[in-house]
C-alpha cells in the first residue's frame, strides 16, 4: 500500500460537504490531516484579517495558481484562479513540467501579489484588489533559466527584497538561496543581490525559501532534501543579508508523513501560529497538512516536537466555522465551468459550452494534435485533480452528436492513463476501453477491450481503491454497471498527481468534428 493509502486508511472515512471524500474538520473542535486530501503543490497560505487564502503550483494545466479560501486553515473552499493561460506562446501545446511553479502570495499596500516562477521564462508578479476578482496580467519581474519559488520582502524602511532559489534540471544548481533588492512595486530587480545561504553538506537540495521579519529577525522558511524525503529548515538572521543560522524545525520522525515540507508560516487573528506544507504522496500528487507552531527561543518549531500530527485541536480562529472540502463533483448546472477543472494547456472558450444545453456540458470535438499518438499531448483534455481517498467517479454521456470518427469519454490520466469512450463508426457507435503507458514519450494508445452500443447514452464509471487501482465500467440508465477492460493502476504526471476527466476528440486532422454532452461528473 502507498504512502497516501497509509494515511488516509488510518481513520475512517466520512462522506460529506461539497461532495467530499475526505472531512479534516472533525466536527468536535479538532481537524486531522492532510487537510486537503488532494494535490495543491508547494502551498503558500497568508492571513488578511480573519481570512486566509491559499495557492499553489499548477504547472502546465490551465487556469493557473488556484485561489482557495478558508476561516481556520481547515476547511478551504476554491474561489478563483489568478491566472487564465500560461504567459508564453508555448504553452498552446501541453509542456508537461513545466509552466507555473512554487509561488508565493503576500499582501501588502491593500492589494494580493503574487510572484511565481515559470523555469524555463522567468520570475513573474499578478496583482489583485479582490483575491476572487480580476488579477491583473502577468508581468516579467526578472528573465532568466532556471529562476524558482520567489518570495517578497518589505521592509520596515520600504525597501524591498526578493528571495528565490534553483532548479537544478536548469540551472544546474539546487542547493542555493539568493536575496535581491526590488523595485517596491515588484516591477524589478535592482542589482544581482547575494547569495545567503549555501550549506550542501547539510541541506541538500534547498528549495522554496518564504521571507518573514519578526521580532527584529530575518528568516527564510525553505525545505530541504528533496521532495519525497526531506525536512523543513528555518534559517534566520538580524540582517537581510545574513548571515543566516540554521535549524530543523519538522521532520518525518516515526510518523507516516514523509517529506514534509514546503509551504507557509502564518499566525491567527487570536496569536497562534501554524505551518501550511505538503506531503508527496505518489499518484494523488503533494496533499496538504497543517502543523501547530511553538515559537522557542526565536525559532519556529512546527508540530508534536519537530515531527508532524495526524490530529490537533484547531486553531482558535475557527472553531464554529462551517465544514468545507474544495469543490470536486459537478453537476453543470451554472453557465461557468466549476473552478476544479483545468485544461492540459493553454485553453480556449469555444472549447466547451455550458449553455448550449442547459444543466449539460458540452465538449466540441476538437480535431487530434498533428503528430499526436495519444491523449497525453491533447490540451483541451477537461481534467481535475483525484481525491487521494477510494472513490468511484462517474458520468453519463450523450454521444448522439458524434460525427464518424468522433470519440469522447472518462480518463485517468498520468503519465500512463486509460479511458474508456464512446466511438462514431461507420457502423454506429462502439464502446471502447484503451490505454497507454509512458504516455508522455509518444507512445500510441492501445485498444484492450470493446462493445457494440445502443441509444444515444451511456454512463461510464471508474473505482479507485486506496491504492489507486481503476476499474471501469459501464451501463445503461438504471441498470448495473459492466466491467470492460483490465484494472488499470493510477499513475502520477510530471510533478503533478493523476487526473481524472472529460474529453472529446475528432480523428479528422485540422477538422474539429461534432459534439459530445455530458451530463454530470460525481465523486462517491
Amino acid at each position: 500500500m502507498n504512502t497516501a493509502a497509509m494515511i488516509l486508511n488510518q481513520t475512517s472515512d466520512r462522506r460529506g460537504a461539497n461532495g467530499g471524500l475526505w472531512i479534516p474538520d472533525q466536527g468536535d473542535g479538532t481537524y486531522r490531516n492532510p487537510v486537503i486530501a488532494a494535490d495543491y503543490s508547494d502551498p503558500d497560505v497568508i492571513r488578511v484579517g480573519e481570512n486566509f487564502y491559499l495557492t499553489a503550483s499548477s504547472f502546465n494545466c490551465t487556469p493557473g495558481l488556484p485561489i482557495l479560501h478558508s476561516n481556520d486553515l481547515v476547511n478551504w473552499t476554491l474561489i478563483s484562479h489568478a491566472v487564465k493561460n500560461l504567459p508564453h506562446a508555448r504553452y498552446a501545446q501541453v509542456q508537461h513540467g513545466c509552466g507555473i511553479w512554487a509561488p508565493s502570495l503576500r499582501f501588502h499596500h491593500g492589494k494580493f501579489w503574487i510572484f511565481f516562477p515559470m523555469p524555463d521564462e522567468g520570475i513573474y508578479l499578478v496583482t489583485a484588489d479582490d483575491p476572487a476578482g480580476q488579477w491583473s496580467e502577468p508581468h516579467l519581474v526578472q528573465q532568466g533559466k532556471g529562476l524558482i519559488d520567489p518570495c517578497p520582502l518589505w521592509d520596515d524602511d520600504g525597501r524591498a527584497y526578493l528571495a528565490h532559489a534553483y532548479a537544478a534540471s536548469r540551472a544546474g544548481i539546487k542547493h542555493q538561496l539568493r536575496v535581491c533588492p526590488m523595485a517596491p512595486d515588484g516591477s524589478k530587480l535592482l542589482g544581482e543581490g547575494k547569495i545567503v545561504f549555501h550549506e550542501p553538506d547539510k541541506h541538500p537540495t534547498l528549495e522554496g525559501p518564504k521571507f518573514l521579519k519578526k521580532d527584529g529577525w530575518y528568516y527564510l522558511l525553505a525545505p530541504a532534501g528533496g521532495v519525497t524525503a526531506g525536512w523543513q529548515v528555518a534559517l534566520r538572521a538580524h540582517s537581510i543579508y545574513g548571515p543566516y543560522e540554521d535549524k530543523i524545525v519538522l521532520e518525518r520522525g516515526d510518523t507516516s508523513i514523509n517529506g514534509p515540507h514546503q509551504g507557509a508560516l502564518v499566525d491567527t487573528p487570536g496569536g497562534e501560529w501554524w505551518f501550511v506544507h505538503f506531503q508527496d504522496a505518489g499518484i494523488y500528487g503533494r496533499i496538504v497538512h497543517l502543523q501547530p507552531v511553538k515559537w522557542e527561543d526565536g525559532w519556529p518549531l512546527m508540530g508534536n516536537g519537530g515531527a508532524p500530527v495526524m490530529q490537533f485541536q484547531k486553531p482558535a480562529a475557527g472553531r464554529d466555522s462551517i465544514i468545507r472540502v474544495p469543490q470536486i463533483s459537478d453537476d453543470f448546472d451554472s453557465s461557468r465551468l466549476g473552478l476544479q477543472w483545468q485544461w492540459q494547456a493553454n485553453h480556449q472558450d469555444n472549447w466547451a459550452s455550458l449553455t448550449a444545453r442547459k444543466g449539460w456540458l458540452r465538449l466540441f470535438c476538437l480535431p487530434l494534435p498533428a503528430g499526436v499518438m495519444n491523449l497525453g499531448s491533447v490540451p483541451s483534455l477537461l481534467l481535475q485533480k483525484l481525491p487521494a481517498t477510494p472513490c468511484s467517479v462517474a458520468t453519463r454521456l450523450d454521444f448522439s452528436g458524434l460525427r464518424p470518427g468522433d470519440k469522447a469519454g472518462l480518463v485517468m490520466m498520468g503519465e500512463d492513463y486509460s479511458c474508456l469512450a464512446a466511438e462514431r463508426t461507420a457502423n454506429g457507435i462502439r464502446l471502447v476501453k484503451a490505454s497507454c503507458h509512458h504516455a508522455f514519450a509518444g507512445n500510441p494508445e492501445l485498444i484492450e477491450a470493446e462493445t457494440g452500443c445502443s441509444g444515444d447514452s451511456i454512463q461510464l464509471q471508474i473505482e479507485v481503491d486506496g491504492a489507486g487501482q481503476c476499474n471501469f465500467s459501464y451501463g445503461q440508465e438504471d441498470q448495473s454497471f459492466i466491467s470492460i477492460g483490465k484494472p488499470f493502476p493510477a499513475a502520477k504526471g510530471h510533478w503533478i498527481g493523476a487526473k481524472v476527466g472529460l474529453f472529446g476528440l475528432s480523428s479528422t486532422a485540422g477538422k474539429s468534428g461534432g459534439r459530445a454532452d455530458f451530463d454530470y461528473l460525481r465523486f462517491a
